[in-house]
């Protein structure tokens, strides 16, 4: 590593944008782990691997499979890697929100449709939840700095 990077970026969860990558890589591994528990997810017992006709919904609202799980399980422990590296941190929040722009811009196109094209149950509530996301991971991704969250202690050094 380089001597013009900060100590904090080296370290895990160590800067800002690493932190914020951290919480949305825990709460999606939250989340994933939320859509398999029933009882949190409502008429378990329809959910299917993939396809529009599963009818399980996560805390009674937002509609998820098998494979909708899967992907927020995916995407918590990408964030949890990436919290080790600023850079990293920082594209898992920008990319990270592109792939939710094009799952809201789905969406939107296949709600309601009963092909195979729709191979991922969405209903108003997850499209809305993937603009939100999509909004929320590029700005923060853009705009969050990647130096040091806390003043390192000159003792320590």
């Amino acid at each position: 590593m380089s001597a013009s990077t900060p100590a904090a970026t080296r370290r895990y969860g160590g800067s800002p944008i690493q932190i914020v990558a951290l919480v949305f890589g825990v709460v999606f591994l939250l989340v994933g782990i939320a859509g398999f528990i029933p009882g949190l997810t409502q008429n378990f017992d329809t959910m299917m691997f993939a396809g529009h006709h599963s009818e399980a919904m996560l805390l009674g609202v937002f509609q998820v499979s098998v494979l909708h799980n899967a992907v927020h399980l995916l995407f918590g422990i990408v964030g949890l890697a990436v919290a080790a590296s600023a850079v990293a941190s920082r594209q898992y929040l920008i990319w990270g929100g592109v792939i939710y722009a094009v799952l809201w811009i789905y969406g939107l196109f296949t709600a309601g449709m009963a092909d195979a094209w729709n191979f991922v149950p969405l209903n108003t509530a997850d499209n809305w939840l993937h603009l939100g996301l999509t909004v929320a991971m590029i700005l923060l991704g853009i705009f969050v700095p990647r130096g040091s969250a806390v003043r390192a202690d000159p003792a320590t050094h």
